[in-house]
Order: C-alpha cells, then sequence, then structure tokens
C-alpha cells in the first residue's frame, strides 16, 4: 500500500480534483450525483475535521489556511448559484452546513467565509417547494445557531445596501439626517464594501430578494396551511440603512407548502430576534417584513374563521402549541365547522406571543407595537365594535381566548392599552366613551343577551388576573384615589377611643341593627379564626391602625341574609366555610402579582384627599353595581359571572378596593353607593318577595339541590330562576 498523503496534499488533491472536473468534462447536463464531486467535498470535509482534531485548540492548520486564503467557499458559492452541474447548489449548502456545524473554530469571523456565507444566504427561499428547500432551512438554522452562540458575529450579516438603492434611483426620496444617520456597520468589519460583494458572484447587479417587487414581500404573511394573504393597507416605508438577508431568507421559506421546513423557519427566526445586539434588533425591525409577516399572517387567520363560531368551542379547543400545528379532521371525534382554521390561528397567535417574549427588548416592543395597530385595531376592533349579536359574541369569545392565552409581558401590555386605553386619570360621567372599545365591551357587561354578558365578563374577569397594574388602575383604582366615597366627620371627644379601637367613627355596629337581629352564634365567626386569617402585621402596617377588625367585617357580610332566605345550612358542606381554603390561595396569588406594583399598606390620609371632588365609581363598578341590584331578576348564570367578577377584584390587596368593597362601616358620602350597600338593598327586596311565596323555604331547598345536581330537574311554581 502506497503510504498515505500529508493532510494538505490530501486537501488540494480533491480540491482539484473538483476545478478539473470544470476544465475537462464537455458535458454539463449530467447531474452532480454522476461525477465524484460530492465524494471529494466530503473527503474535504473529513480532512478539516481530522485536521482540527490533530491540534490544539483554536490553531488554525494548514488545510484550513489553504481553504481562507484560496476563497474556496466564494469558488463554491459560484458552482452553486451556477447550479453546474446539476444538483450542485444542493452540495454547496451541505458542505456549508456542515463545514460551519462539526469545525469548532469560530469560522464567521474571516471575511472570507463571512462573505460567501452571507451570499448564499441571499439564494436561499428564492423559489418555494425547490429540492433544496430541506438543504437550505438546514444551512440557515447552522448559521442562526452560530450567531446565537456568539451574537457580536450578527454584525457581519447587515449588509449596507446604499448602493444598490442608488443604483435605482431610490435616494432622491431619502433625507439627509437618514444618511447622517445611517449606522456605519458593514459586513466585513469596517472595511468598504467592494461593488462585487454587493453582486452575485455571476455579475448579478443586485440580490434576487432586492429585485423582488414590494407587493410580493407583502405576501410573507401566508398561512402554514396555505392560506392567500391580502396585506393591510400600508404607507410605503423607505428602508435606506441596511439588508438583514437572514431574516429575508426566513421569511421567504416560512411560506414553504412543506410544514416542516416553515416551522424550522420560524425556530431560526426565534432565534434571531433573541440576539441582544441593538443594530441587529433594529434592523430586523425596521429593514426587514418581519413585523408585517406576523401581523398579515394573524389577520389573514382571523379572517378565514367563520363567522360564527360556538363560543364554548373557542374556549375549550385544546391548548395550542405553534410548532406542534398539525390537524386532521378525520381522526377528531370532538371537530367542529371551522376547527382547522381556529387552530391555526390560535397557534399562528402562540408563536406571535412566544416570539416577542424570547425577542430583544427594542425589537420586542416594536413587534407588539405593529400587532397592536395592524391586528388589533385594524382587523379584531371593527368586529367588537359591530352590532350584530352572533358577531359580537364571536369576536368577544376570541378576544377572550386570546387575554387567557397571551404570556408575553410586551404584548400583554399593547393588549391592555388595545382593550382599556391608557388614561390613568378619575374617569367622569361626561367623558365615559372616551376610549370607544372599552366603553363597548364594559357595556356588553350589561347586554339584553345573556350570551354576550357572561362571554364579556369571563373576559374581564380573565384580564384581571394578568399581571399587568394598568388594568385594574383603570378600570377601578384610579377612580379610589382620593377617597371622595368617603363622608368625612369631625370627631368628637368620645369617637376617638372608638377609632383606636378599630371603628370609624359615626359608623354603625351592624350586629345592633334592626335588619340582624337575627344572628345566631353559629352565624359569625370567632374573632381569633378569622384575625388569623388575615395578613401579619409589619411594621409599617401595625394591626391598630384605625381600620374595621376583620372579624366584624365578615360576620356583616355573612349576616346580611337572614336565616329565613338560607338554605345552606340544609345541605351539608355547602356554607361559606367551603370557600375559605380557595380564597386563601386565590389571595396568597394575588399578593404575589402585586407585590411588585409597590402598593401602600394603608389608605391615603383623608387630609390629603381631594373630599371635595364628586365621586364616580367608574363605568366598569358602575355597571357591576347595577347587575348585582338586579340580582333577584336575572338568571343564575349572569349571576355567577357577576359575582366572580366582584370577587376577583376583592381580592386585590388594595387599602381602597379593601375600604370601597368591602368594608360596610366605612361613611359613604351622599349619592354613593359600595358593593355593601346595594347587597343591602337586595335584602331588603329579597325580604319583601319572600313574604308572597308560599312554602319558600323547601322550594329554595328544592332548587340548591338541582343546582347541585343533587335533584332532578322539574317544573317548580313561583320561585325566581335565579334562586
Amino acid at each position: 500500500l502506497a503510504p498515505s498523503l500529508p493532510l494538505q496534499e490530501d486537501f488540494v488533491y480533491h480540491w482539484k480534483a473538483i476545478t478539473h472536473y470544470y476544465i475537462e468534462t464537455s458535458d454539463d447536463k449530467a447531474p452532480v450525483t454522476d461525477t465524484n464531486i460530492p465524494s471529494h467535498l466530503e473527503q474535504m470535509l473529513d480532512i478539516l475535521v481530522q485536521e482540527e482534531n490533530e491540534r490544539e485548540s483554536g490553531e488554525t492548520g494548514p488545510c484550513m489556511e489553504y481553504l481562507l486564503h484560496h476563497k474556496i467557499l466564494e469558488t463554491l458559492y459560484t458552482l452553486g448559484k451556477a447550479d453546474c452541474p446539476p444538483g450542485m447548489k444542493q452540495q454547496v449548502l451541505v458542505f456549508y452546513t456542515k463545514l460551519l456545524g462539526r469545525i469548532r473554530q469560530p469560522l464567521l469571523p474571516h471575511i472570507n467565509v463571512h462573505r460567501p456565507v452571507q451570499k448564499l444566504i441571499r439564494l436561499c427561499g428564492e423559489v418555494l417547494a425547490t429540492p433544496t428547500e430541506n438543504e437550505e432551512i438546514q444551512f440557515l438554522c447552522i448559521v442562526c445557531a452560530k450567531l446565537k452562540q456568539d451574537p457580536y458575529l450578527v454584525n457581519f450579516f447587515l449588509e449596507n445596501k446604499m448602493k444598490s438603492l442608488a443604483s435605482k434611483g431610490v435616494p432622491s426620496v431619502i433625507s439627509e439626517d437618514t444618511l447622517k444617520g445611517q449606522d456605519s456597520l458593514s459586513t466585513d468589519t469596517g472595511q468598504s464594501r467592494q461593488p462585487e460583494e454587493l453582486s452575485g458572484a455571476t455579475g448579478m447587479e443586485q440580490t434576487e430578494l432586492e429585485d423582488e417587487p414590494p407587493h410580493q414581500m407583502d405576501h410573507l404573511s401566508t398561512s402554514l396551511d396555505n392560506l392567500s394573504v391580502t396585506s393591510l393597507p400600508e404607507a410605503s416605508v423607505v428602508r435606506p440603512n441596511q439588508d438583514y438577508n437572514l431574516v429575508n431568507s426566513l421569511l421567504n421559506l416560512t411560506r414553504s407548502p412543506d410544514g416542516r421546513i416553515a416551522v424550522k423557519a420560524c425556530e431560526g427566526l426565534m432565534l434571531l430576534v433573541s440576539l441582544p445586539e441593538p443594530a441587529a434588533a433594529k434592523c430586523l425591525t425596521q429593514s426587514t417584513c418581519l413585523c408585517e409577516l406576523l401581523t398579515d399572517r394573524l389577520a389573514s387567520l382571523y379572517k378565514a374563521l367563520p363567522q360564527s363560531v360556538d363560543p364554548l368551542d373557542i374556549e375549550t379547543v385544546e391548548a395550542i402549541n405553534w410548532g406542534l400545528d398539525s390537524y386532521s379532521h378525520k381522526e377528531d371525534a370532538s371537530a367542529f365547522p371551522g376547527k382547522r382554521a381556529l387552530i391555526s390561528f390560535l397557534s399562528w397567535f402562540d408563536y406571535c406571543d412566544q416570539l416577542i417574549k424570547e425577542a430583544q427588548k427594542t425589537a420586542a416592543v416594536a413587534l407588539a407595537k405593529a400587532v397592536h395597530e395592524r391586528f388589533f385595531i385594524g382587523v379584531m376592533e371593527p368586529q367588537l365594535m359591530q352590532t350584530s349579536e352572533m358577531g359580537i359574541l364571536t369576536s368577544t369569545a376570541l378576544l377572550h381566548r386570546i387575554v387567557r392565552q397571551v404570556t408575553s409581558d410586551v404584548l400583554l401590555q399593547e393588549m391592555v392599552f388595545f382593550i382599556l386605553g391608557e388614561q390613568r386619570e378619575p374617569e367622569t360621567v361626561a367623558e365615559i366613551s372616551r376610549h370607544p372599545l372599552r366603553h363597548r365591551l364594559i357595556e356588553h357587561c350589561d347586554h339584553i343577551s345573556d350570551e354576550i354578558s357572561i362571554m364579556t365578563l369571563r373576559m374581564f374577569e380573565h384580564l384581571l388576573q394578568k399581571p399587568n397594574e394598568h388594568i385594574l388602575y383603570n378600570l377601578v383604582l384610579r377612580n379610589l384615589e382620593e377617597r371622595n366615597y368617603t363622608e368625612c366627620k369631625p370627631l368628637c371627644p368620645e369617637d376617638k377611643d372608638v377609632v383606636e379601637n378599630g371603628l370609624i367613627a359615626g359608623a354603625v355596629d351592624l350586629e345592633e341593627d334592626p335588619l340582624f337581629t337575627d344572628i345566631s352564634p353559629e352565624n359569625t365567626l370567632p374573632n381569633q379564626e378569622w384575625l388569623s386569617s388575615s395578613p401579619p402585621a409589619t411594621p409599617d402596617h401595625p394591626k391598630n391602625d384605625g381600620k374595621t377588625e376583620v372579624h366584624k367585617i365578615v360576620n356583616s357580610f355573612l349576616c346580611l341574609v337572614p336565616d329565613d332566605a338560607k338554605s345552606s345550612y340544609h345541605v351539608e358542606g355547602t356554607g361559606y366555610d367551603t370557600y375559605l381554603r380557595d380564597a386563601h390561595r386565590q389571595f396568597r396569588d394575588y399578593c404575589a402579582i402585586c407585590l411588585r406594583w409597590e402598593w401602600p399598606g394603608s389608605p391615603k390620609a383623608l387630609e390629603k384627599c381631594n373630599l371635595e371632588a364628586a365621586f364616580f365609581e367608574g363605568h366598569f363598578l358602575k355597571v357591576l353595581f347595577d347587575r348585582m341590584g338586579r340580582i333577584l331578576d336575572q338568571p343564575y348564570d349572569v349571576n355567577l359571572q357577576v359575582t366572580s367578577v366582584l370577587s376577583r377584584l376583592s381580592l386585590f390587596p388594595h387599602p381602597h378596593i379593601h375600604e370601597y368593597l368591602l368594608d360596610p362601616y366605612v361613611n359613604l358620602a351622599p349619592g354613593c353607593r359600595s358593593l355593601f350597600s346595594v347587597i343591602v338593598r337586595v335584602v331588603g327586596d329579597l325580604m319583601l318577595r319572600i313574604q308572597r311565596i308560599q312554602d319558600f323555604t323547601p322550594k329554595l331547598l328544592l332548587v340548591r339541590k338541582r343546582l347541585l345536581g343533587l335533584e332532578p330537574e322539574g317544573p317548580l311554581q313561583a320561585l325566581p330562576s335565579c334562586w
């Protein structure tokens, strides 16, 4: 056997064998697989890997030096672009992918690596459903992975495109300020770019992506399941500074008919948006179609949904993961019309949410604002503002679903501003409709259609569970800030002792009120038990701070409904105490969420409050209190949802909420109402109605058992359905 050649000679031999093929062959129609080129390329890769393994870490061997010095990657790019012989592009993509993946030392900083890599990137995604699509996405993903390892390398892939624009006559619309503010980054580590670097290796003047007409680039927003897209109207954007062709190629491949290719392209974009380099984030949002891709595809998938979908189907469709958007109608036993379209929409919304969650901060804000302006306002708002009951119900159910689904803080913030507006000053009756969508949604909580009311209330209930301070402040707290729901009476000397004992001056002890003379010992809760349930005292917030004692408040609410109107003690395990443990857990959860908002531990001092200002509880509480006041005449399902929202509000550990919603002893200003005062009026009406119903107690017990599923349904006369 002949002795083995030194690695460098062997490497040069294989490379020259490839170049000689082009010199000697006359048949350029034979496929590359009929030649020895794939074998020679594989041998070259093996030699480079072997050389690196035999040397110390970071040391460049003679074979790698040869590859860099002789610009082998540039030559391969030229051959791949010409696809000569047929199939050569595929071989070149595989070689680049394996080279970047198997060589441990950093190659991309070399100009003779990142420049041909950049050129090859431009060839990817040019035509969809090509035989090389799989190799293209593998190549792009390995480049993304390398950039994730060393984020600064992304600066090599932000291309200056002033020259290409100049050749098209575009600079006439570019301002001087724009030119002055142009980023100085170039792909060649600060070196000025040569004309041939902007053109292809075969002399093409511009890249194929730059030759694309703008309307074709707008069509990047096609759905994963081949839904056609029409772009939203948008002013033409001049993007003079840089090209980010890695993103552009991935965007093209997201519309591949092959779902696996599209998902891999989405994964590559996810890696790129998370890079911490500010220049890349700016280029990503200002010089690519990424924002358009997200928003236009959301719009197209939303518009592809049926006009009416059962709200229960929207709510119960299984949790969506964007990367697993695979659905077979035939295999689904719980299929319903529009399920495929609904899953596609929710899957893409999940991708947008996760992308914004992972994105660099400035990129995340820009992407979320694009979703707000182009999708929330441009597409969802007209649907939510329509007058068709079926349309309102479907659009509100979809809004409810995405409110539940969103996890990105930045996207949540934009969604909150979309639903509620950005106002933080106290509401007035005159300006109640200042933010039209907020006004309409709150009005829908008291809609003539019970279905719409329940769905809108459910949406607000889930919105209140989101970790965003603006939600509660906008809906409730901004109207309680000055505590002008209270009437401040000057203290008499004899009142001071009462205040020190935890009661407010002038307050009536409800246990001595004639309405509550039937209090029995089992209906009250011992002081010690409830005091131990309340939050512990802190140095800044001692127990004896003038607040009404917790046990007195609890017993006041427990005793609101007389025993004659109660049925809970007739059915074992249905008293208020069954809710106590769950209430504690929920309260702890809310305390954890609100901790970062740095709320005060005690109410704002009355001397610092503007008590003269007219009090308005705000549109949201007004509708809830109105609904609560009609509880005896409303369906059971509506009542459950109204009380559920009020319970959520009561869980927030803000002193003004606790005082206004939960303290029966607070002195209300004239014309003001509180939750307790509303319930007192309801109980008064209840007691009058009870007297007109024969055999009230057994009928009430029967209704309770039916609602609990303990008795079969049947006719029942002279008892409101809500009971």
